[in-house]
């Protein structure tokens, strides 16, 4: 098979680029890399040396793809399907982008941040970075709860790559910062999600390793 990715089941971008995949029945295999592992570790960083996930090879161009938000613009550029995950009009296009980069800096960076956090030994807690972050989640929180007033997906009406990157990032982002009442609009959107058929599959195949997930 042409498309190999190098993913691990709990993470958040790799959930991003397998939305993707599966949003389009794109046809691949999937590598689980166990960073512990020395040698998968040690294997992982030849194919790309930063050492972050996802990476997708495809081997019949032979070329290597990090960084999520990449991997869905070089799939839907040289493995398009039925789902134009990024738009054709420019101008979309650019919509798409710009809330992709959001979901990415503004709610799942913050996201990260605390749950990171909570992977710290004690004594070495960033007590005044979780504040910001969970701050910073509010804030987006807010904005998304605006834009979900009148919109079913990210960008209007069609589901976009920008998407792909809201589903992970909602889905972690409400484990460590619930939502509230106030929020009710971003809590429907995160429900459309979930059922959507692609990120439902995700889920259910990170579903044996969430009890990894560090509590508050």
């Amino acid at each position: 098979m042409s498309l190999k990715l190098y993913f691990h089941p709990l993470a958040s971008f790799c959930h991003k680029a397998l939305i993707a995949l599966y949003e389009n029945e794109t046809a691949f295999d999937g590598h689980l890399v166990d960073l512990g592992d020395p040698v998968a570790r040690a294997e992982f960083l030849k194919v790309w040396p930063i050492g972050k996930f996802p990476v997708l090879r495809d081997e019949r161009r032979g070329i290597t793809v990090p960084e999520s938000t990449i991997v869905i613009e070089y799939l839907a550029e040289h493995y398009p399907g039925r789902v134009a995950l990024v738009p054709k009009d420019p101008d979309l296009a650019l919509q798409v982008r710009l809330r992709d980069r959001f979901y990415d800096w503004y709610v799942d960076t913050p996201m990260a941040k605390i749950v990171t956090d909570r992977l710290r030994g004690p004594g070495q807690s960033d007590v005044f970075g979780v504040e910001q972050a969970k701050q910073g989640l509010l804030t987006a929180y807010a904005i998304i709860e605006q834009e979900m007033k009148t919109n079913t997906w990210a960008v209007g009406s069609q589901f976009s790559m920008a998407d792909c990157a809201a589903a992970p990032a909602l889905f972690f982002a409400n484990m460590v910062q619930p939502f509230s009442d106030a929020h009710k609009n971003v809590g429907a959107y995160l429900k459309r999600l979930m059922e959507r058929p692609s990120f439902a599959r995700v889920l259910k195949e990170a579903e044996p390793y969430f009890a990894m997930m560090p509590k508050g």
